[in-house]
């Protein structure tokens, strides 16, 4: 396959200028994958005109490969020729391509760590993880070299590397999004997401991808801290977030607090790592069996892992998931929205090992199993800092209402945040 001979990314020039990419600048964040130069067209006019678009590289894009972070991904399956649906909804509002991004080995880590095509560098901290799966994504957003970056979301890929560089995020409502040209991981939790900087495009993204809400909230919603949750997250950043939360009550009211009273965390983070692993192999199984390709550390594991998955585990854990999702829809009603902890803390050192990495995975599975195993959509806003890093709130609402809850996100950002956007 021809490259580029160092990571580099392109813009999509205008069709009413001329029909060609022109590489504008190095990628100096290593967000981007090596894939040489295809012209990828896009409106001239459109409400994302003039944004720059950069891609998961588990999207299809015609002409370009599609790698899902794996060397054998990507040379199992080759050029594409067609673009998913959701690239094409972006190109035909005036965004354009300006290259797909890395991201994390069969988009199986939460860490932004690959151990074939590197670490994109996180902008918000340099000195630690960008968050995964949609590493390069995140990293391309938050370091300008992008306006827009389109991600997916199983068990955390939008809503960790949204809280540990600084950028809004979305992990939609499960099924609300068109996944068609997208590579499937365990398709049942699989999502569709993206980044911003900034507050109003990120709006606007979500009224070109969105549409109408099937269950909008009411004009005021109720807005409950869940306190239990942040049990789970580090006390400092806690602290922090709270700090954010308190800011927001003078301008938007009262918020409550509540305990969810879930009896086993634990429990529900298994049953969401069997079926994920059940849905993963059955989707990547046969590829790895057939290749047996060098798998980085951690994702070795993890496909043993659910290559191990019984149908009895399987059986028990869908029942888990039932009662649990039935369980918050009960407590969200349609109109209340609880806050939580994006993640644990803010983003792992670089330098950290697996054993510190694996402490902090585990810690971060207990926050976001709550979006993941019920499908509900969850919004990530930057509103607080730790130590000059960034770590993010996460507004979850009923299914749904995902185009009134990045409404809401908006104006509790602005309410909230240390710097308005």
């Amino acid at each position: 396959m021809a490259g580029c001979g160092q990571f580099c990314f392109y813009r999509t020039q205008s069709l009413a200028e001329e029909d060609k990419t022109m590489p504008v600048a190095d990628d100096t964040l290593r967000a981007f994958m090596p894939y040489p130069d295809t012209p990828v067209a896009s409106a001239a006019t459109g409400t994302l005109a003039g944004q720059r678009l950069a891609v998961k590289d588990l999207f299809d894009v015609a002409g370009y490969p599609t790698s899902m972070g794996s060397p054998v991904f990507l040379a199992a399956t080759g050029v594409r020729t067609t673009t998913a649906f959701l690239v094409r909804q972006l190109l035909e509002a005036g965004a354009q391509f300006v290259g797909k991004t890395i991201c994390d080995e069969f988009a199986y880590s939460m860490i932004g760590k690959n151990a074939h095509f590197g670490m994109p560098v996180n902008a918000a901290a340099p000195d630690r993880v960008p968050g995964g799966s949609s590493s390069g994504s995140a990293s391309a957003v938050a370091g300008g070299l992008a306006d827009i970056g389109l991600g997916s979301d199983t068990g955390g890929s939008t809503r960790f590397p949204g809280s540990f560089c600084g950028l809004f995020s979305i992990r939609p409502t499960h099924g609300r999004l068109s996944l068609e040209g997208a590579a499937p991981m365990a398709p049942s939790f699989d999502t569709a997401g993206w980044f911003t900087r900034d507050a109003l495009l990120f709006e606007t993204v979500a009224d070109v991808l969105l549409g109408e809400d099937t269950s909008p909230l009411g004009d005021e919603p109720e807005l409950h801290l869940a306190n239990d949750l942040f049990a789970f997250a580090d006390p400092v950043a806690a602290a922090a977030l709270k700090a954010a939360i308190q800011r927001a009550t003078l301008r938007i009211g009262d918020i409550r607090g509540q305990d969810l009273d879930v009896p086993d965390v634990g429990e529900l983070v298994t049953a969401f790592r069997r079926l994920q692993g059940r849905e993963a192999w059955t989707s990547l199984g046969p590829l790895v069996e057939r290749y047996r390709p060098p798998l980085g550390p951690g994702v070795a594991e993890r496909f043993a892992f659910a290559r191990a998955v019984t149908d009895a585990e399987v059986e028990s854990a869908a029942i888990v998931r039932d009662e649990f999702r039935a369980r918050l829809r009960r407590i969200l009603g349609s109109d209340r929205v609880l806050l939580l902890p994006s993640a644990p803390d803010i983003a792992p050192l670089a330098s950290d090992g697996d054993v510190e990495l694996d402490d902090f995975r585990s810690r971060a599975q207990r926050l976001a199993v709550f979006g993941s195993l019920t499908g509900f959509p969850q919004v990530t806003i930057p509103v607080a800092e730790k130590d000059g890093a960034p770590i993010g709130l996460s507004l979850l609402g009923p299914a749904g209402s995902d185009r009134a809850l990045v409404a809401l996100g908006r104006r509790f950002h602005r309410a909230a945040a240390l710097r308005l956007a």
